[in-house]
C-alpha cells in the first residue's frame, strides 16, 4: 500500500503578517520596576530601564536650562530699556541658540574666510552641536532636548487626554504638508548657501540688524501683533489633536536634522524572528511610522525617542542599534552620547574664548533707541 503523498508546504513570505503570538516567560521583558524595593530604587530602575522616564527627566532639565537663559536675557533687556541704570546683568550667550539663520550665515563666512566672527559666535557652536547630534544619533535632539519639541509633545498628550485620542491625517494631506518644512529649508539654504557671497555675508553679519537679532527676536514675541497671535494660536490649537504638528510639518530645523539623520549609524532595528506582531511599537510611535513592518527604521521622521522600544514586550526584539557591528545602544548610553556631544562642542567654544560675543553693553545701549528702525539688510 502506497503511503499518502503529503501536500507541498505553502510558501511563507517573510513580509506576510503573522498572527500575534504568546510570549514565552523567558523572553518576556520586565516593563515595570520591582515592587518590593524602596522608592529610590524604583526611581533608579526606571532611569536605567524606562527610556521614556529618562527622556522626560532630560526634557525637563533642558527646558529649565532654556527657561533660565530666557530669564537672564529678559533681565539684560530690561536693563537696556532702563537706559543702563544699575549694575550690568550678564547677557547669556545661550540665547543665540535661537538664531540658527545667523549661525548658518556665520558658518559659511567662517568656511570661506577661515575666521569666525564674534558677533554671535555661540550660535555657531550650538548649531554645530545640534547638527552633529542629528548626523550621529538621528533626530534625538528633537526627541530629547528641543524645548519646542517638548512643548509640542505636551500639547498632543494633553489633546489625547482631552479628546480621548489623536488625529492622524490621511496620506493625501500628510505628505504635502510634510513638504512644507523642506520647502522652507530649501529657501533658507538657497538664499544663504547658494546666493550669498563673502561680501553679502560680511554685510549681513556686521549689520545693526544682525547685531541686535537676539533683541529683535525677544521683541517679536513680547510685542506680537494680531497676525502673529493668530498664527501661533492656530499652531497651538492644531498641536492638540495632531501629534507634533509644528515639528512634523513646519520646522525647517527638523527638516535639516531629518536629512542628516539618514546618515546616522544608529537605527531602530526589529528582530523579525522574535517579533510577535503585536503592533504596539507602531501604536506608540509619535511620528506614525509603521515600525512593525520594518527591519530597520530609516525614516527621516524618526526622533530616536525610543517610545517604540519601550513598549515592546519581547526581549531583544526592538532596539536602537548600530549596523556593523550590530550593537545595541541603551537609552542611558544614547543620553550620555547626546549630552556629551553638546557639552563637548559648546565647552570647546568656551575654552577657546569663542562663546561670548564682542558687542559691549554700551553698544547695545546705543542700539536700543533705534531697534525698531533696523530692517533686514536684504530688503
Amino acid at each position: 500500500m502506497e503511503s499518502p503523498v503529503n501536500p507541498a508546504p505553502a510558501l511563507v513570505h517573510n513580509n506576510a503578517p503573522k498572527p500575534p503570538q504568546k510570549i514565552p516567560p523567558a523572553l518576556r521583558r520586565q516593563l515595570h520596576p520591582p515592587r518590593a524595593v524602596s522608592r529610590f530604587a524604583r526611581w533608579q530602575w526606571r532611569l536605567k530601564y524606562d527610556s521614556q522616564f529618562l527622556r522626560l527627566h532630560i526634557q525637563i532639565a533642558f527646558a529649565i536650562l532654556v527657561l533660565w537663559i530666557g530669564i537672564e536675557f529678559v533681565a539684560f533687556v530690561h536693563w537696556l530699556e532702563s537706559g543702563g541704570v544699575g549694575p550690568v546683568p550678564g547677557r547669556p550667550p545661550g540665547v543665540e541658540g535661537f538664531l540658527p539663520l545667523s549661525a548658518l550665515i556665520s558658518l559659511k563666512h567662517w568656511w570661506l574666510t577661515g575666521s569666525l566672527n564674534l558677533i554671535h559666535p555661540s550660535a555657531v557652536f550650538i548649531f554645530l552641536a545640534i547638527v552633529a547630534i542629528g548626523v550621529l544619533l538621528k533626530k534625538s535632539f528633537c526627541g530629547w532636548l528641543c524645548p519646542v519639541g517638548f512643548l509640542s509633545e505636551l500639547h498632543w498628550k494633553f489633546g489625547r487626554m482631552l479628546f480621548g485620542g489623536n488625529l492622524r491625517l490621511p496620506k493625501f494631506l500628510d505628505w504635502p504638508l510634510r513638504l512644507i518644512k523642506y520647502l522652507l529649508l530649501y529657501f533658507f539654504l538657497y538664499a544663504i548657501v547658494w546666493t550669498m557671497d563673502v561680501r553679502d555675508l560680511t554685510a549681513f553679519i556686521y549689520s545693526p540688524y544682525n547685531q541686535v537679532a537676539d533683541l529683535k527676536m525677544l521683541r517679536f514675541f513680547t510685542d506680537l501683533d494680531r497676525t502673529g497671535l493668530i498664527i501661533i494660536g492656530v499652531i497651538a490649537l492644531l498641536s492638540l489633536p495632531i501629534k507634533n504638528f509644528w515639528c512634523r510639518y513646519l520646522c525647517p530645523y527638523g527638516a535639516l536634522l531629518g536629512i542628516g539623520s539618514l546618515l546616522s549609524p544608529l537605527k531602530i532595528t526589529r528582530n523579525r524572528e522574535r517579533c510577535i506582531d503585536c503592533e504596539l511599537c507602531t501604536k506608540a510611535c509619535p511620528s506614525s511610522i509603521k515600525v512593525h513592518q520594518l527591519t530597520r527604521v530609516h525614516s527621516d521622521e524618526c526622533m530616536a525617542c525610543l517610545a517604540c522600544t519601550q513598549v515592546c514586550p519581547v526581549k531583544d526584539t526592538l532596539d536602537l542599534k548600530t549596523r556593523i557591528p550590530a550593537q545595541r545602544v541603551p537609552a542611558p548610553v544614547l543620553a550620555v552620547l547626546m549630552l556629551g556631544i553638546f557639552v563637548a562642542l559648546t565647552g570647546a567654544a568656551m575654552l577657546a574664548g569663542l562663546w561670548q560675543n564682542s558687542i559691549s553693553a554700551e553698544q547695545y545701549l546705543q542700539h536700543m533707541p533705534r531697534l525698531e528702525s533696523y530692517g533686514h539688510p536684504g530688503r
